[in-house]
């Protein structure tokens, strides 16, 4: 007879070939499972016991035993002797070991339960854990960096770009509650969104159910989950909680690329913006003065590992049939693999961020580059009456008059040529001398009225706002 037992209507199991025992097995993956698994049994023994299925001294046993057990390996960790490759997975593990330990009360625990439902119920514990006590907590860390940056160095007038190109001048504050913004949507909008939408499968069975009394209800109060699921045969097939998760882990990931490919531009002697931590550079094992931001590199590439992650959770889902299939088995491999990447570089992102310094002088040198006060002089023309179009009209004739006559600056020009472009146009709007307090980096982030806006005005507003919210979550 198999050594296996839920393999009791065979004569041997996979036991019986080295290679298809670990072929099977998931044991290298899910171990840290554990304490999730252990609360998933106690809440469904506690159910149990509810519903009349096991006494009290049976339960009272069942709960000391994997207490006992969770005890254990908390301490040993991958030494545990429990660990047994042949019982393939976490859940099996556990349970044997509880058997061991308590005799025939161990035997009960797994009424009315399959390890379909056991898993998928894990899965959700574990995800709705990390979320919580895990990520978030390393997005807030992050956020932190950006507002103690854009309190440090928020006032520092710099271009911002489109399509990599001189835009329109903006203060540095206005960039980093950029990335706030970005950074906390990935917070609310993506880990939240998952975290509160988890239901129970415990109690679903392997796919239809149970004809014993089983309260899922309770379970799924117990452990904190939203509900229990209303379809058995849905909730032991599906793996939505997993993509889900993964897709969040996937899109902050997108974003921390986005961050690191704008840093490590930043960084660059040509551009010269910021200088990076000496921990968060490495040098060349050629060139002595090198001081590369790999870190930044390094998140911007692991990006690829998160989205194969995702896509493959997508692609071993897509063919399966409604009931549990073994390919699910390795939807942790996947999970876990895109968890432990994020984790890691949103610690290093946050390093990077709170060890950056921007380098005010080398920004200033040239920015009056560029044409960054464009749209405002067009805005200014507006305010006299003429449309925007005509607006733009002028202006691009004007930035076409300093090339040709070799200067850089609208402010350059006079007032009599601003007004002859405006007349060349066909209107008959008059430019003054006040149209000089429009002109010039400096004064543009004075300038910017909107709500939301990247000058002065907007990262104050926006920074006091974030400072509060911050604060009040911390609390």
């Amino acid at each position: 007879m198999s050594q296996k037992p839920w393999e009791h209507a065979k004569s041997s199991g996979s036991e019986a070939d080295p290679v298809a025992t670990r072929f099977v097995a998931s044991l290298d993956i899910d171990q840290r499972l554990y304490p999730h698994d252990i609360a998933g049994s106690i809440a469904h023994a506690t159910m149990l016991h509810h519903v009349g299925l096991l006494t009290d001294d049976e339960l009272s046993a069942i709960t000391t035993g994997l207490n006992a057990i969770k005890s254990e390996i908390d301490e040993q960790g991958e030494a545990w002797p429990g660990w047994k490759i042949e019982l393939e997975d976490v859940h099996m593990c556990v349970e044997a070991a509880l058997i061991e330990k308590i005799g025939e009360p161990g035997r009960k625990l797994h009424t009315g339960r399959s390890r379909n439902d056991q898993v998928a119920t894990d899965i959700n514990i574990w995800i709705n854990d990390v979320v919580v006590n895990v990520i978030q907590p390393k997005l807030d860390h992050l956020l932190h960096g950006f507002i103690s940056l854009a309190e440090q160095y928020g006032h520092v007038v710099m271009p911002s770009f489109t399509h990599l190109q001189r835009a329109q001048p903006i203060v540095a504050g206005g960039e980093m509650m950029a990335w706030v913004d970005a950074f906390s949507h990935i917070k609310t909008e993506r880990f939240t969104g998952v975290s509160t939408s988890f239901d129970s499968p415990l109690g679903s069975g392997a796919i239809a159910g149970s004809s014993l009394p089983l309260d899922r209800d309770m379970t799924c109060k117990q452990l904190g989950l939203v509900y229990a699921n209303d379809n058995s045969m849905y909730s032991t097939a599906s793996r939505d909680s997993t993509i889900d998760f993964t897709y969040a882990l996937s899109m902050t990931s997108l974003w921390l690329s986005r961050w690191a490919e704008q840093w490590i531009i930043y960084n660059s002697t040509e551009f010269g913006f910021i200088t990076l931590g000496d921990a968060y550079t490495t040098g060349s094992s050629m060139m002595p003065q090198k001081r590369n931001p790999d870190m930044l590199e390094l998140i911007r590439g692991k990006t690829g590992q998160v989205y194969g992650s995702l896509v493959a959770l997508l692609t071993m889902c897509k063919g399966l049939t409604i009931g549990y299939n073994r390919d699910l088995q390795e939807d942790k491999r996947h999970l876990f693999s895109a968890y432990d990447t994020v984790c890691d570089c949103l610690d290093i992102a946050a390093g990077i961020v709170r060890t950056t310094t921007f380098n005010e002088a080398r920004i200033k040198q040239g920015l009056d580059r560029g044409y960054l006060d464009a749209t405002s002089l067009a805005e200014y023309l507006v305010t006299k009456g003429v449309a925007f179009r005509t607006a733009h009209q002028i202006v691009g004739a004007l930035v076409r008059q300093c090339d040709e006559t070799d200067r850089y600056k609208l402010e350059q020009l006079s007032v009599d040529e601003m007004n002859a472009a405006v007349e060349a146009a066909g209107n008959d709007a008059v430019v003054t001398d006040d149209v000089y307090d429009w002109l010039g980096p400096e004064n543009v982030v004075k300038r910017y009225q909107t709500a939301g806006n990247a000058g002065l005005t907007g990262f104050r507003e926006q920074l006091a706002e974030w400072k509060e919210r911050l604060n009040g979550d911390a609390e």
